[in-house]
């Protein structure tokens, strides 16, 4: 425990960044679980129309920091060669 008084509230602030962030890192996982069931189940259409809203999410999350920019590009580009197999 903390004796000192900005120690004390930079831990306050830590955890409060910690409850934020997973929370964050919550949603993306939510997100990219749900493409990759839609890409499972070989709907290519559906995929395409959830594509958009997975790319804000991951570019949401680099902005906030919470995932590095190249590993956003990186599921990006994954997730886009997935569904462009199923188009084929």
């Amino acid at each position: 425990m903390p004796n000192i008084k900005s120690a004390k509230k930079r831990q306050e602030t830590e955890l409060r960044d910690k409850a934020r962030n997973k929370s964050l890192k919550s949603e993306l996982a939510t997100a990219l679980k749900k493409i990759n069931a839609i890409i499972a189940s070989g709907d290519a259409k559906a995929a395409g129309e959830k594509l958009p809203d997975t790319f804000s999410i991951l570019d949401e999350m680099v902005t906030k920091g919470i995932i590095h920019k190249n590993k956003a590009d990186r599921q990006k580009a994954n997730l886009s060669n997935k569904i462009a197999k199923l188009a084929k």
